[in-house]
């Protein structure tokens, strides 16, 4: 513990050498990179089969991590053969594994193998390495808002339009698609997310959306912050939760006052154009269904949750309200079906069985929201109706059910059989052949197992569920022995959406701004079509922005019948995970079947991504920085610049080197109190909100000698004390301001810091 200084420092500039050799896609890493902690494997591939066969590349006996400027070598090991040598059916690819897991420093790197003179793209490893990237995938929700304006400077110039849909006889005048002369049930359905591609909006296919991102909020709250640069940003709440507020708001318009809710919102036929500002075309909504109405009962009881914990007791009251309705409308109209008479788009209805699925999901956030005996009742007389728990099968293709059923399982008050029974047909799936077989068994060459049939249209949302079905086992403290292996195998999926895949592409749009380097360039959405100015990140004007995630491999893909040119190779006649390519045209040749976005997909990789990043920790951070074990200690100053190691990890300094930052001072400042303006010393400083493992006290004294504690603030908790003025940002850094409480003018603060 120390007094504060004043501290001034010079900046060091470092010189950079050239990297060796020739960047190659045959050594896949995560182009992003590591969470210092992660499993870090580089995958590289002699293609067998598809489309690369013609390449060639075994790799040398010995590789080597380096440090990308200085080029030196961290880490010489040696790759291992895939499977004893075997060709990877799925890919057709020969692979090897290349290990360098032990490599954890903070900073820059690339995988080198000197026989071949060839080098991995470069990757960093570091605590916030996906932070830039959750930022942008969330970001994609924005540009899918309806009826918003997306203008500088909340966007680049490339992507601004003005607001969309918003003219006579579309969102604010819509029209009931089976009566649209009928002036008298005109409706203003503002508002959503383009459902994908194409401008639409679906109520049922928004549940599953919005339970990923709820949850991926719910399970890692301390990671999100308040700066995304939404029109939004900067009002004290996380930027995800305004995200799903735009959501939310239409479906309350979705709503009727009888509780039930409608069912869609289109065009009559295909009509789009781009942007997005210039469709003109009229819209229509569907009528109400049992299914719309216990989707967003589930939504709306699940988000009151969320926002009744984060202080927004007005607005979870409303979402509240809303569920009860639906729920009860739903109960009185168990069979109101959707037809889809007079859409050309696709129908969102469901079977009886998906039916009776979103009723259980709604039950049980209902109880969740209100613990009423009603819900836990119903939940507990039909829970193992639900086909994970028959099949004893968790899988990508039910996962808002089942991530309900486990919540459900952790909730107070539930019958502790029923939670256990849950988690033990939850357990006993990951022990079939899919999930922890497959992984310690190495079944997949890419490190991403999905079987062959599950790869389909939308493989990616596939992907991204399977990924967080492994990550479950840790959220929710299911098989503590092999949580290594569960946290490993979901850094798999992840790194697989990353460039660790047969194509060695991030499976993201136009990231290479933000480390990605072969990133996916075209996607299937009417906005940033095939000819239009958006059309193709690297050869168009503008491209699509940062961080869409495509559809993926679709080894069923087809043109449509009335394609009569060459065969499209690829994505035919390909290895499963080759199956795709990166093209927009639409019809006939149909390339939505694979590079089409949809929120579901990017809620998918979103959940998966915000599972790993975390609070920062003393630990972490002097790994981070790999200070030896001399230098190491909390005591230590190893930079020499006067400042412990710990006061610089408790302000966000850096411990090697020359810092630009220094640690805070305090100044007089005026204060309202009770109505009048008066100076205290006050100090603002920044604050890592690790789980209980630091805490700051703010001490004043008029003497120097006798020190009177004005201000603690331990852990993620609040700050306290009669000097506490406020706690500002989101996320786990947040800034606190403390003061004084006598006015003098000899007065002092310090700032005493310790690790718990």
């Amino acid at each position: 513990m120390r007094f504060p200084l004043l501290l001034c420092f010079a900046s060091l500039s470092v010189l950079s050498a050239a990297p060796p050799g020739t960047t190659s896609s045959r050594i896949a890493v995560d182009q992003f990179g590591y969470m210092p902690e992660m499993a870090k494997v580089a995958v590289l591939s002699d293609p067998q089969a598809g489309f690369n066969a013609a390449e060639s590349y075994t790799p040398g006996a010995t590789l080597q991590v380096r440090e990308w400027g200085t080029n030196a070598i961290v880490l010489s090991a040696s790759p291992v053969a895939w499977n004893g040598g075997a060709t990877h059916l799925q890919s057709g690819d020969k692979v090897w594994w290349f290990d360098f897991s032990a490599v954890t420093k903070w900073g820059e790197y690339y995988v080198y193998d000197p026989t071949n003179d060839l080098r991995s793209d470069r990757f960093r490893v570091a605590h916030d390495v996906y932070r830039e990237v959750l930022q942008q995938a969330v970001r994609v929700f924005f540009y899918q808002r309806r009826g918003a304006a997306k203008q500088p400077p909340f966007t680049d110039a490339k992507w601004a339009d003005t607001a969309s849909h918003l003219g006579p006889l579309q969102d604010p005048q819509c029209r009931l698609i089976s009566d649209p002369t009928n002036a008298a049930l005109t409706k203003d359905l503002r508002g959503g997310w383009f459902d994908a591609g194409d401008y639409n909006k679906y109520t049922n296919w928004t549940c599953g959306t919005l339970s990923d991102l709820l949850l991926a909020y719910e399970q890692n709250p301390l990671i999100w912050n308040d700066d995304y640069n939404l029109p939004e940003s900067g009002n004290g709440i996380p930027d995800l939760l305004d995200e799903i507020k735009w959501e939310l708001d239409w479906l309350l318009r979705m709503q009727n006052a009888n509780g039930s809710v409608l069912s869609k919102v289109g065009v009559l036929g295909f009509q789009a154009a781009s942007p997005p500002s210039a469709d003109t075309a009229q819209m229509f909504y569907g009528a109400a269904s049992t299914s719309a109405t216990f989707a967003t009962a589930a939504t709306f009881a699940h988000a009151a949750r969320v926002f009744s914990s984060t202080g927004q007791t007005s607005y979870a009251t409303t979402l509240s309200t809303g569920a009860a309705a639906a729920w009860a409308w739903g109960v009185a109209n168990p069979s109101a079906v959707f037809s889809n008479t007079g859409f050309s788009s696709v129908n969102p209805e469901v079977d009886a069985y998906g039916r009776s699925m979103f009723k259980l999901t709604a039950a049980i956030y209902l109880y969740a929201l209100t613990a009423n005996a009603t819900y836990k009742t119903y939940v507990e007389a039909n829970y193992l109706t639900a086909q994970p728990m028959q099949w004893y099968y968790w899988y990508g293709f039910e996962s808002t059910t089942q991530d309900a059923l486990l919540y459900y399982s952790s909730l107070p008050g539930v019958t502790a059989s029923v939670a256990n029974e849950i988690r033990i047909r939850k357990q006993s799936s990951m022990g079939g052949s899919e999930f922890l077989p497959a992984f310690t068994g190495k079944t997949d060459a890419w490190r991403a197992n999905l079987k062959d049939s599950d790869y389909v249209w939308g493989s990616n949302t596939v992907k991204g569920h399977v990924g967080t079905i492994f990550r479950q086992q840790l959220t929710y403290g299911l098989d503590a022995p092999n949580a290594a292996n569960y946290r490993a195998a979901a850094g798999g999926f992840l790194n697989y959406f990353h460039g660790v895949n047969p194509l060695a592409m991030t499976y993201l749009t136009n990231m290479s701004a933000y480390g990605g380097d072969r990133c996916a360039n075209e996607i299937y959405h009417s906005w940033f079509a095939d000819g239009t100015p958006w059309d193709n990140a690297l050869t168009s004007l503008k491209g699509p922005p940062p961080g869409y995630v495509t559809g993926g491999a679709n080894p069923t893909y087809t043109p449509d019948s009335a394609y009569s040119g060459a065969p499209i190779v690829p994505p035919t006649s390909q290895p499963i995970q080759k199956s795709y390519k990166d093209w927009n045209t639409s019809w006939p040749q149909n390339s939505w079947q694979l590079t089409e976005p949809a929120i579901y997909s990017q809620a998918a990789y979103v959940q998966l991504l915000a599972s790993f990043p975390r609070p920062l920790t003393y630990d972490d951070w002097k790994n981070g920085y790999a200070l030896s074990a001399g230098q190491s200690t909390v005591d230590a100053d190893a930079n020499t610049d006067g400042v412990t190691n710990l006061e610089e990890f408790a302000f966000s300094l850096a411990p090697t080197g020359s810092n630009t930052k220094t640690i805070p001072t305090p100044s007089p400042q005026t204060h309202n109190i009770a109505g009048q303006n008066r100076r205290f010393l006050t100090v603002t400083f920044p604050r890592q909100l690790s789980t209980g493992d630091m805490t700051y006290i703010v001490q004043a004294s008029g003497d120097l000698t006798s020190w009177t504690d004005v201000c603690t603030a331990t852990g993620t908790a609040t700050p306290t004390g009669p000097g506490f003025v406020s706690q500002t940002g989101t996320g786990y850094q947040r800034t606190v301001t403390a003061r004084d409480t006598v006015e003098g003018v000899r007065r002092f603060l310090r700032i005493l810091v310790r690790k718990n």
